[in-house]
């Protein structure tokens, strides 16, 4: 693991991973607590799960342009332009803040995830391109702990300040919401700057090449046809497909149900602990993520019941 850190540009990577995930989930708990604070039962229920919706549904609607623009283009370059777009979207975020826009700001959440959308496969494309193949797995491993690390901080982060914000105050709309927790997105800009400082840090690994994109292509669906087909050939690709599609589609219905239920059912009303509750399904993401670095490193990864027990002691 020593040698990977060495590698020029890979601890600025890693940061940059990290700063990503903090702003994204950052202005998802926002939206989440508000909702969770200024709505009941169903209307709460079917809009956290449409915040959900605005934040996967880019990742499906361009997996083939993100994907171009990553093959066409130096992977630093785009991300460096990503980068940029985030700070552009956190200043709107937070102009929606203190004006007390709650919807302008719901619907942003859309926009910060057509940039992860298409900052995604010049991220995850660039790992190997900066450590090469046979750090790959390793590197993999700390982007995922790093990833998963920033939703946990990003979760426990966000809903303090906004608790935080909002004792002792009186709301009655989503729009009062805003009003009292505006500060807090001069932390999603300010964390959005530093990731365009990592970004210019990354060495610059290959240029791009010379490609062109048909747009009556993917209109009409056909890139997607041979995608999906060349993905349906390799039986380890479609299988991953299915196991993540599964993994997630579980994880989404449970975040979109639970605050409600705590809420009727358990009288919580405090987001940090709401909050929290869910994170703890990110633990074991980590774990996973530490058994990739120990078997990639040649130490034998250790059996999930160990791992608890040693957690608890």
């Amino acid at each position: 693991m020593g040698p990977l850190f060495r590698i020029a540009g890979f601890v600025s990577f890693v940061t940059m991973m990290f700063l990503n995930a903090f702003v994204d989930l950052g202005h998802k708990i926002v939206i989440q607590n508000t909702l969770f604070k200024t709505y009941d039962g169903d209307a709460q229920i079917l809009l956290t799960a449409i915040v959900n919706a605005l934040i996967l549904l880019p990742f499906v609607l361009l997996f083939t342009p993100s994907g171009f623009l990553a093959d066409r283009f130096p992977k630093t370059s785009v991300m460096r332009a990503s980068a940029w777009a985030a700070v552009a979207i956190t200043l709107g975020i937070t102009l929606c803040y203190y004006l007390g826009w709650f919807w302008p700001a719901f619907a942003m959440t859309f926009l910060l995830a057509v940039q992860s959308a298409v900052y995604s496969p010049s991220k995850y494309g660039y790992i190997k391109e900066l450590v090469g193949k046979e750090s790959l797995a390793v590197a993999n491993g700390w982007v995922q702990a790093t990833t998963t690390t920033a939703i946990l901080a990003g979760i426990f982060f966000f809903s303090v300040l906004f608790e935080g914000r909002l004792a002792g105050a009186d709301f009655g709309s989503p729009g009062d919401v805003m009003h009292l927790i505006a500060p807090v997105g001069w932390v999603l800009v300010l964390a959005s700057l530093a990731e365009v400082v990592m970004a210019y840090r990354l060495p610059q690994t290959r240029a791009g090449a010379a490609m062109a994109f048909d747009w009556a292509d993917y209109r009409s669906g056909r890139y997607l046809k041979t995608n999906l087909g060349a993905a349906w050939d390799n039986r380890v690709i479609w299988l991953s497909i299915i196991g993540l599609a599964v993994f997630w589609s579980i994880s989404q219905v449970i975040l979109a149900v639970f605050p409600a239920f705590a809420k009727e059912t358990l009288g919580e009303t405090n987001t940090v602990v709401i909050q929290g509750m869910l994170a703890c399904s990110g633990i074991g993401i980590i774990l996973g993520s530490i058994d990739i670095i120990l078997g990639s490193v040649g130490i034998m990864p250790m059996p999930p019941g160990i791992m608890l027990e040693a957690i608890r002691t």
